[in-house]
């Protein structure tokens, strides 16, 4: 991660590691002058840390009264074994020394983090502020590098921070996904009273993948949240796109043409109007390209749209086609009888 030049203000959440000194409780020793543990716990919390033993009132402001040696009586670790304990057994005060047997000094961490009860240590890392980059985009260039460390057993890796947030966001947007697409493919059959004119509108739908594809692999640009936000807004522009063509074609018959020239003819007449309404879109997503998190949203519906857009000029025709069986006018016209041969 430090040798990254986009990850900014590396850190973690451990903070370092405090000397700590305890005592070696002598039970039976203890036991005959009523001394506990929690006693000699308490006479050293008191020594060294202090023990608030009142509350000081300055007019409005409290401050606690804190009771402990005085600094040179706590200098170093030869002072504890000095130290006078009160025994409940005698009456009276004995040097803490009878009841342990020396002090060890020892290091551990003064906050241990868990997660589901298992220890936990979380490595943070900011997007450089002055550079061109997001966290999902460190994210991604370092992953590949920390996965494929040889971890000890025992040990997990997890991602969190934006790369968690975002695939909490993805799952709960898919689960109401599907509800929502069904929702505005039944409106589509009630438009037509059809289901084939249906399954043709939507089937221009994952052309839209061939352009954000192409688009986000150019520009090298993740497809996170944002993105997949855009290409739910490319949906409902693809759709719409088909609607207005099968409109199209379906006014043309109705008007009386031959059903193969009305398709000719609505598909002809329609590539001005779809192309013009998905170059201003796609114009209107330009500005939004230098800012690093709108980018993969406008890289979606630029690509996806203008991929999307061309494709539906010739699939949506082929495919009402191939759905009505219409025929060329070279077949049409083999299938008429002869005359003369009558």
């Amino acid at each position: 991660m430090n040798a990254d030049p986009g990850a900014f203000n590396i850190r973690h959440d451990w903070r370092e590691r405090n000397k700590v000194i305890e005592p070696v409780f002598n039970e039976s020793q203890a036991r005959r002058y009523g001394i506990t543990k929690k006693d000699v716990d308490d006479l050293l919390q008191m020594s060294f840390s202090g023990l608030t033993v009142g509350v000081y009132r300055d007019g409005t402001n409290l401050m606690p009264i804190v009771a402990r040696l005085p600094d040179a009586e706590r200098v170093d670790v030869s002072t504890i074994e000095g130290m006078k304990i009160w025994s409940p057994a005698i009456q009276g005060y004995i040097p803490l020394q009878q009841v342990i047997n020396g002090v060890n000094i020892r290091w551990e961490d003064p906050l241990i983090v868990r997660k589901n009860r298992k220890r936990m240590l979380t490595v943070m890392a900011d997007p450089d502020p002055l550079g061109d980059e997001t966290a999902a985009t460190v994210q991604a260039r370092i992953q590949p590098q920390i996965e494929a460390l040889n971890y000890p057993p025992g040990y997990s890796l997890e991602w969190g921070g934006e790369y968690e947030s975002s695939a909490d966001a993805k799952a709960s947007l898919f689960q109401t996904m599907p509800m929502g697409y069904l929702v505005m493919f039944l409106i589509t059959i009630f438009l037509f009273n059809k289901v084939k004119e249906a399954l043709i509108v939507w089937a221009t739908v994952p052309l839209a993948v061939i352009g954000v594809t192409t688009g986000l692999l150019l520009l090298n640009t993740p497809f996170g949240f944002m993105a997949l936000l855009g290409f739910l807004s490319l949906s409902g522009m693809l759709v719409k796109n088909g609607i207005v063509l099968l409109d199209q074609i379906e006014l043309e018959i109705a008007s009386g043409k031959e059903k193969y020239q009305a398709v000719v003819d609505a598909a002809v007449s329609r590539v001005r109007p779809v192309c013009m309404a998905a170059v201003t879109t796609i114009l209107g997503m330009i500005p939004l390209l230098p800012d690093v998190f709108f980018k993969p949203m406008a890289v979606t519906i630029m690509f996806g749209l203008g991929f999307a857009t061309v494709l539906t000029l010739i699939v949506v025709p082929v495919l009402y086609r191939l759905f009505h069986h219409i025929r060329l006018p070279d077949q049409q016209a083999q299938l008429k009888p002869n005359p003369a041969m009558s």
